[in-house]
């Protein structure tokens, strides 16, 4: 078993099951590249503040590069026995170089050296998932321009609504995973601080610059606070949140995807690249990738509880309940971009059916709205304009029949305001029409919201 960094004070090793239980390599290794970065920026400062030689950071140097490589090639194996990554790439090093190894912990704690490295590993996951969010919105706005004129029955309580355009549906999503990339983003803007150079907790006797190390690994400044710098989450419960939103936002989603799938609805059909068949029936075509997506969120959503309970009793400073930090914020991340990659060609790969869509707009009385409206547009008051037509609709459910196809007779019976031209003004083509105001679903409203989308993601690339 590898020797403990920490070994000195204490005489005896952990045991076997204790050791398992404290190692945290299986989760942080994936960091390797991180910590390889941070301690050439911190050998870089110690060489700059005549903490080392150059001739010892030139090892250094040679040897962390070589580690680096090794590792990302495949010709060396980070070892499972050792307690994290941080702790292996030293003893790595201090094994291929000697001495010199050994002070490149000079004016650096664990604690201070994990917290950069998270916030490193975070800053690339974070921009990957705004790329791949631009990648989704870009899907869903090309799909939308394809169908402005699309009608569609708009729900409320999952019961047929009002008309609106299946372009004005998606870019209701659109809408939300823009909001997504911004809170990723201003996350990602709070998280760009520095931790090296705090130390375990207290800063250093050492006359080291903090400020070199920051812009060396791209950082906007050093942490202001050395407890805060080694003690804070607050950026992993941030972009854990953004993250629960993101599934949130794609469990709904999805769940629009499975009921527009099914026989009863017929609005979509998923490519047979992302649909499933029935070990025993079959005439089956699951949406089961979007289902996953779904049930997946429950798991995203229980990583920000768990990150929130683990910080919530904590003292200042550091804690090693700290450790589970990784392991919840990582997973999320990685779920993420898992349902984003899948989510991404099974929107852009959909067959939509407008002739469905349309027939069940039909249906519903979805334009009893504008009935209303018709009457108040004459001159009678709105709220009696409203219980003319609801009385009108429960007559006609009674006969079978839709407002379309009733008399003028049978209109005159609720209201004597109706004239002929309540036909045209009822189409559904015309309710569409209509609703143009800003941010409505006329096709003049979602190609505006179209230019306003493409506008703002120009900005973000």
């Amino acid at each position: 078993m590898d020797s403990k960094l920490w070994e000195g004070r204490l005489a005896g090793g952990l045991s076997g099951a204790a050791n398992d239980y404290n190692s945290s390599i299986r989760v942080d290794s994936r960091m390797y590249r991180e910590d390889i970065q941070g301690s050439l920026a911190h050998a870089q400062m110690l060489k700059e503040t005549g903490i080392i030689s150059p001739d010892d950071y030139a090892t250094i140097q040679a040897g962390l590069k070589a580690i680096l490589d090794d590792i990302s090639s495949g010709a060396l194996a980070v070892s499972p026995d050792a307690e994290d990554i941080h702790t292996f790439v030293e003893a790595e090093l201090t094994r291929r170089v000697g001495a010199p190894g050994k002070k490149l912990h000079t004016a650096r704690s664990r604690n201070d050296q994990v917290a950069t490295d998270v916030r490193l590993y975070l800053k690339e996951q974070a921009a990957n998932t705004v790329s791949l969010l631009i990648q989704l919105t870009k899907a869903l706005a090309d799909k939308a321009e394809k169908y402005t004129d699309a009608i569609m029955p708009g729900y409320t309580h999952l019961q047929r609504a009002q008309p609106v355009s299946f372009a004005q549906y998606l870019l209701a999503y659109v809408q939300m995973f823009l909001r997504d990339i911004g809170r990723v983003r201003d996350a990602a803007a709070r998280m760009n601080r520095c931790p090296l150079g705090a130390g375990a907790l207290a800063g250093t006797s050492f006359p080291i610059d903090r400020e070199l190390t920051s812009r060396l690994l791209g950082f906007d400044a050093p942490c202001a606070n050395s407890i805060d710098a080694v003690s804070d989450r607050d950026f992993c419960v941030e972009l854990a949140c953004a993250l629960s939103l993101i599934m949130t936002h794609l469990s709904r989603l999805s769940e629009e995807i499975i009921l527009w799938s099914s026989w009863e609805f017929r609005f979509v059909e998923l490519s047979d690249e992302y649909s499933t068949g029935s070990s025993i029936m079959p005439q089956k075509k699951n949406p089961d990738l979007a289902e996953l997506t779904r049930g997946k969120t429950g798991r995203v959503n229980g990583n920000l509880v768990a990150l929130l309970t683990m910080l919530k009793g904590l003292p200042l400073a550091y804690n090693k309940d700290m450790q589970e930090d990784k392991e919840a914020i990582f997973d999320s991340f990685d779920t993420v971009t898992a349902a984003l990659v899948v989510c991404i060609p099974m929107l852009e790969s959909m067959a939509v059916n407008t002739d469905k869509m349309r027939l069940a707009a039909t249906q519903g009385f979805i334009n009893a709205t504008d009935a209303a409206d018709y009457l108040a547009s004459k001159g009678v008051p709105f709220r009696d304009a409203y219980k003319a037509v609801g009385a009108l609709v429960k007559y006609l459910i009674s006969e079978g029949k839709s407002l379309e196809s009733a008399s003028l007779s049978e209109f005159r019976r609720f209201c004597p305001a109706f004239d002929e031209d309540v036909y045209s003004f009822i189409s559904l083509e015309a309710c569409l029409m209509r609703r143009n105001s800003l941010g409505g679903t006329s096709p003049e409203q979602t190609r505006s919201q179209l230019e306003d989308f493409r506008a703002l993601i120009a900005q973000y690339e």
